[in-house]
């Protein structure tokens, strides 16, 4: 699940000084190559009090 190229993509882009990848070159091609998002459970609407 954690495996999608818009978290990596978010991870390395906020980084303000270092990043550093742990894990498999596999793993990290996976990613890369993973476009799908998938839904996330957020509840964010929940949390902004609207029943979307």
């Amino acid at each position: 699940m954690m495996l999608q190229r818009n978290l990596l993509y978010t991870a390395i882009t906020r980084a303000k000084k270092l990043v550093v990848l742990v894990g498999s070159r596999r793993a990290l091609a996976q990613a890369v190559r993973n476009a799908s998002s998938g839904h996330r459970y957020t509840a964010l609407a929940h949390r902004l009090g609207s029943v979307a």
